[in-house]
């Protein structure tokens, strides 16, 4: 296959460590029967000089966000990010799952953007890119670390997970939610284990996914779901059914993202369909062309998200009317406080 990059850290810009994970280091999901193998992972350690990415995209309800790392051992095929890992020299394929890496700096480099003059807070999108609870961090804790400043400086922050690991941090999370501060989103793209782990090859099982929803809820935390991607032919028949799973847990709100294939992510997903779905795979592609003007992408905004079309018309009427009965909220972010925000003193600090 075709990348734009393959080879790692040609200029030696960062310190590069190889670890081989043990069966409890790497990703053990005991609702899952078809855990995956252990893998080795090569993590390289990014000193960062800024930390919050900014956009102006009026399809996200973000304008900042924070990734931990780039690169995910979760492995879903349909990631978006994976062309990203080209611009590092690496392959948006294998190396995206297998080459990582990490910004242990982040945390520090997060309170000298936060204590900067103009600084002006609005709520922290952490994990987009990338999931902030994928299994290296384990141990490599640089999430719970930015935790611990945006608590500190009493400063909003939305995450968006598919990772169980997120539950180590109820209790940063819960201290946050209790001031108006946090809303966390699960990721839910099936109900069904074996789709998942075709999928989603290191991720939490779905049932795992709805306990996740019923301790962060049970928690005081917003707990919403994001149902996405949709892919035609391959999850779209579970809409309603998830839909009724993540209400029955606690979630108060849903979302849905439409399947999108930016750069190389096409090529490798058409290699996905031929694989695992050789009788589906003409059809699915015919409709994924469908929603996109007859190609495999299209990176306008207020369309990138959904598509167009009959085929996008009809999910969103179907995802709109369940979501409705169930009394699930509108998909907008759930509103986080931005005026508690304060610099903490070094003796305030001390006191933590």
């Amino acid at each position: 296959m075709k990348t734009r990059g393959t080879a790692l850290n040609p200029h030696n810009r960062f310190r590069t460590i190889v670890t081989d994970r043990e069966a409890d280091d790497w990703y053990c999901d005991p609702d899952d029967e078809l855990n995956p193998d252990s893998l080795a992972t090569e993590v390289t350690d990014e000193q960062v000089r800024t930390i919050i990415s900014r956009n102006s995209s009026p399809d996200v309800p973000f304008d900042r966000s924070i990734n931990p790392y780039r690169g995910c051992e979760h492995a879903c095929i349909y990631c978006f990010a994976r062309p990203t890992h080209a611009y590092w020299d690496m392959s948006p394929g294998l190396d995206f799952e297998t080459r990582l890496i990490a910004k242990p700096g982040a945390a520090a480099q997060l309170r000298k953007e936060l204590d900067r003059p103009g600084y002006r807070p609005q709520p922290i999108a952490l994990g987009v890119n990338t999931d902030a609870y994928q299994p290296i961090e384990k141990h490599r804790r640089i999430t719970r670390e930015l935790l611990e400043v945006l608590r500190d400086y009493q400063h909003p922050v939305s995450i968006i997970t598919k990772g169980a690991l997120i539950l180590r941090d109820l209790d940063l999370l819960s201290d946050l939610a209790a001031q108006g501060l946090c809303s966390v989103r699960v990721s839910l793209t099936t109900l069904d284990n074996r789709l998942k782990r075709t999928m989603e090859p290191r991720t939490a099982a779905p049932a795992t996914r709805l306990r996740m929803i019923r301790e962060l809820a049970g928690a005081g935390i917003p707990t919403g779901i994001i149902l996405g991607p949709v892919i035609p032919f391959i999850n779209d028949q579970e809409l309603e059914s998830i839909l009724d799973a993540a209400a029955n847990a606690g979630a108060e709100r849903a979302s849905w993202i439409m399947l999108r294939l930016p750069l190389e992510l096409d090529e490798l997903f058409q290699d996905w369909l031929e694989r695992h779905f050789p009788q589906r795979a003409t059809h699915v592609l015919n409709r994924i062309r469908d929603l996109r003007g007859g190609k495999a992408y299209d990176s306008r905004f207020g369309e990138r998200m959904t598509g167009t079309g009959p085929y996008a018309d009809l999910i969103r009427q179907r995802f709109n009317r369940k979501a409705r009965a169930l009394g699930l909220g509108r998909h907008e972010a759930e509103p986080l406080r931005t005026d508690l925000f304060r610099r903490p003193s070094g003796e305030q600090m001390n006191l933590l």
